[in-house]
């Protein structure tokens, strides 16, 4: 062939490419959006630099609704959502044509292995069957002994701690503390091993998270940013070499999770020895039970070994990094509403007296879940501290996206739907429709417990997973046992640490952000470089 032939069917291609595309973005252009800083870098630039979670996006849901226009790198399309009808329709409605993006789906790929937060369609499905039998309610009620048991074990080293103050308190970093204990109860509720991180065993898993979002993620490079703008195009068995890049980030998730790796394949070849030769029956913890699962399927469904190694990173991430995370965030929240702090402690004593009274050791799941206040300000906090502060889909095929709240477009036109074309990249802020004054009033930026106690749910269309929360995602992809296992957990852990101390924000009151970190890191605004962190003044109760 002529080369001058093959030049001009390149470019002959390439031009019906870009005006088809054109072509099929036209609705999208007349969606308003805040103007990009450049053609090359778009928004993306911006919203990967800013500061702290939810300023940009307070700023643009004012001017331009629920629903608007952002530029990716090189000026392409994508709509940020936050709009209670369109997050339903992506997430309830749609079925799996909403996929996670290749950026997604590669970071998790990185993080977590090939489990079931990287897995899409029928894989996700397969896996998710095999994981059911581990989060039934039964099972995770089952749970509550352990729990119980861990948040004594923190009280009790806070309660030494104190002891040996002359002024009866101690300024602490919560969230560290916090870490080390969850990190003991997935231990023990996920594998059964003791993983010793409250007794300041050295624990290689802890070493392997500390800080792992807040050292890899914050302020990627243009370069970073339009590389991972391509990878849409890059197939997914040849991407996952990108983690092998000499880059902050790559070798950061790579380190981590060789050692996660290293400890999950040995346990679970010694879980799956034991399942085939009888001597597990009696195991609860959730690792034994999915290898007995998989054990008892159609070879042809059975999660490979590659998979069974990501389940387990998956656990150790979202059962110590997101419930600590939101531990502190609540325990932060307590210190700056003393009043509500009270009323929850006192709740939380009248339950004691009544389990006294029937001859118990300790609270049950339906003591706990009686404590109403302890509840209210449980969601309040996931409410307005969402760990998860985004999500990204992609349309998979071209779509009509339906709204609670309608638009008005740049030709002034009113509109209450977007036809958008395949390909659409919608990012989810979970942060927003969290604070949307729609659903949950007009005070939805404050901290409100009270607003559960009269209603257990909010806003005329669901979409998250409990209480309208978007916190643990939405759908056929959402967290179900992790939203279970979570609150069970908080609610075992907080009760103690109510019932034994008291929290107040330190004297010389530290200004803390919600930095954007993959995860919401707390950070001290003058001590930044100190990494993640949440001083509090701790004291016993008087």
């Amino acid at each position: 062939m002529d080369p001058l032939l093959g030049w001009l069917l390149v470019a002959g291609a390439l031009l019906v490419f870009v005006v088809r595309k054109y072509i099929a973005s036209r609705h999208l252009r007349k969606i308003r959006g805040p103007p990009a800083p450049s053609w090359l870098m778009g928004h993306s630039e911006l919203a990967m630099h800013q500061m702290e979670v939810g300023k940009l996006q307070e700023e643009w849901i004012k001017e331009y609704g629920t629903v608007y226009r952002l530029k990716s790198c090189l000026s392409e399309d994508t709509l940020e959502i936050s709009d209670p009808k369109a997050l339903q329709y992506i997430f309830h409605k749609s079925g799996y044509h909403f996929k996670k993006t290749t950026v997604a789906r590669q970071f998790t790929r990185e993080i977590t292995g090939a489990g079931i937060l990287y897995a899409t369609d029928q894989d996700h499905g397969r896996i998710r069957k095999i994981m059911n039998p581990a989060f039934t309610a039964g099972q995770l009620r089952s749970f509550l002994p352990l729990f119980r048991g861990s948040a004594q074990k923190l009280a009790q080293k806070w309660k030494e701690l104190i002891q040996t103050t002359p002024e009866g308190s101690v300024r602490m970093n919560i969230s560290l503390w916090l870490a080390r204990c969850t990190l003991d109860v997935i231990g023990e509720v996920g594998f059964d091993v003791q993983c010793g991180a409250l007794d300041d065993s050295l624990n290689p898993v802890m070493h392997a998270y500390k800080n792992m979002f807040a050292d890899a993620i914050p302020f990627p490079s243009r370069s970073t940013l339009l590389f991972q703008h391509f990878w849409r195009y890059i197939p997914m068995p040849i991407l996952k070499y990108v983690k092998y890049l000499p880059t902050k980030g790559h070798t950061r998730f790579r380190q981590t999770l060789n050692v996660i790796n290293d400890f999950a394949r040995d346990l679970i070849a010694e879980k799956t020895e034991a399942v085939l030769a009888g001597k597990n029956e009696n195991k609860k913890d959730i690792m034994s039970i999915l290898v007995k699962a998989n054990a008892s399927e159609n070879p042809k469904s059975r999660l490979s070994d590659e998979e069974m190694i990501s389940q387990m990173a998956t656990f150790l991430l979202a059962g110590h990094e997101t419930t600590a995370n939101s531990m502190t965030w609540m325990l932060y929240e307590l210190a700056r509403h003393p009043e509500y702090q009270a009323k929850m402690r006192a709740e939380v004593k009248a339950l004691r007296a009544r389990v006294a009274e029937r001859g118990d050791a300790d609270f049950s799941v339906g003591d706990l879940d009686a404590m109403l206040h302890v509840l209210a300000g449980m969601k309040e906090v996931l409410r307005l501290h969402p760990i998860v502060y985004g999500l990204v889909r992609e349309a998979g095929r071209d779509d009509v996206l339906p709204l609670a709240n309608p638009l008005t477009t740049t030709t002034g036109e009113v509109v209450d739907e977007i036809p958008i074309p395949k390909g659409t990249v919608c990012q989810i802020s979970v942060w927003a429709y969290n604070r949307l004054p729609q659903i949950w009033g007009p005070d939805a930026e404050e901290f409100n417990p009270e607003r559960w106690m009269e209603h257990e749910k909010m806003g005329q269309t669901y979409v998250g997973v409990t209480s309208n929360l978007m916190t643990f995602s939405a759908g056929m992809q959402a967290c179900i046992g992790y939203v279970c296992r979570s609150i069970i957990e908080m609610q075992a852990i907080l009760v103690e640490l109510i019932e034994q101390f008291e929290f107040t924000i330190p004297e010389d009151k530290p200004e803390i952000i919600r930095f954007p970190a993959g995860l919401v890191a707390p950070l001290v605004k003058d001590d930044m470089a100190a990494g993640p962190q949440m001083p509090l003044r701790v004291s016993l109760v008087q």
